[in-house]
């Protein structure tokens, strides 16, 4: 099989081409990648001697054209995924994630390829916080921001293109993910870096927001089931029952790092912060005999903080812009 992977010196799309290069040697990988601040190959490391690497826009119809007319599968996970960013610019995000998307499907219309889309559970909003009810392949999209608007765009481009030209594709959308070689842009790498750093943890609002966070590896081994064995045109959600508020995060990183579980602090909301996510993922289990590994959110969280102590090398250059741009937005945001 000859697969090409967008994004996939991304922080997912990376540990998936880590994941097939290690359980599925067969495969011929060839990754699909703009470099842009989130994406890093010195991700691909590891792998880089067994695969081949394309620096390029998923927006470009000639470059894409040429790999998708020797691909057997796309497995589409570049695009832009950082909520503050997109309040302050959105532009990116509607350029990569549906305008990408658009030239992706295009091809794999033209080819025949099939095609494996990756997207969120932001596509849905957000849940109150006392309501027992979870996501499912049936909830309605109700998008809060510029990104999870332009993510769930890029949804239903595939839907009307499996339905319209009968490109033949499916779709997951799963919880939040952690695990290794996640930019430190994010919630959980950014707690992390700011604890070996001696920078005290910063929680929006409350802390009171839950996410249902999974494994990277389950993530990604989920999509691999999925395309071995999900019916075409289906849309299936990923999830690990990982629900926990965003205060518990940060205390347990906090004492798994061996301090005061109350060392952090607490700034402004930002705009829109969705409240709730949590997924129901009993299509994927029951229909295709799919289960997550990590089970254990502490284990996973700890191994996960394991790694950022032992690759200070791959982060570090990061982190200094990374607060540079969370400064720039908060006053943005504030002005």
């Amino acid at each position: 099989m000859r697969l090409l992977v967008t994004g996939g010196a991304g922080f997912i799309g990376a540990n998936f081409v880590h994941q097939t290069v290690a359980d599925h040697p067969d495969v011929e990988v060839t990754v699909l990648d703009k470099l842009t601040y989130a994406g890093n190959r010195a991700s691909l490391d590891p792998v880089a001697d067994k695969i081949t690497f394309v620096h390029g826009d998923i927006a470009d119809p000639e470059l894409v054209d040429r790999l998708v007319a020797t691909a057997d599968l796309v497995v589409h996970f570049a695009a832009e995924s950082h909520n503050d960013n997109s309040l302050t610019d959105p532009t990116p995000f509607v350029h990569t994630n549906v305008v990408g998307t658009f030239t992706l499907l295009e091809a794999v219309r033209r080819y025949d390829v099939r095609y494996h889309h990756i997207s969120t559970d932001e596509v849905y909003g957000d849940l109150e916080l006392d309501d027992p009810a979870r996501f499912t392949e049936e909830t309605p999209y109700n998008p809060s921001s510029p990104y999870s608007s332009t993510k769930a765009g890029s949804d239903l481009l595939v839907r009307a293109w499996v339905r319209s030209f009968g490109v033949r594709a499916t779709i997951s959308n799963c919880s939040n993910n952690y695990g290794p070689y996640q930019h430190v842009e994010k919630f959980i790498p950014r707690q992390i870096t700011n604890v070996l750093t001696g920078v005290r943890p910063k929680l929006y609002g409350t802390g009171a927001n839950v996410r249902d966070w999974i494994h990277v590896d389950d993530h990604n081994s989920a999509v691999w089931t999925i395309i071995e064995k999900g019916r075409i045109g289906e849309t299936y959600l990923i999830g690990a029952d990982g629900e926990s508020d965003n205060r518990t995060v940060v205390e347990t990183v906090l004492e798994l790092c061996g301090q005061d579980k109350d060392a952090f602090d607490f700034v402004t909301d930002r705009p829109g912060h969705d409240l709730r996510y949590a997924i129901d993922a009993t299509r994927l289990r029951t229909e295709l005999g799919w289960e997550p590994r990590y089970r254990d959110f502490r284990a996973g969280l700890a191994a996960t903080i394991e790694w950022y102590r032992t690759h200070e090398t791959w982060w570090m250059p990061q982190k200094t812009a990374t607060e540079a741009a969370y400064e720039r937005n908060e006053r943005i945001l504030g002005a």
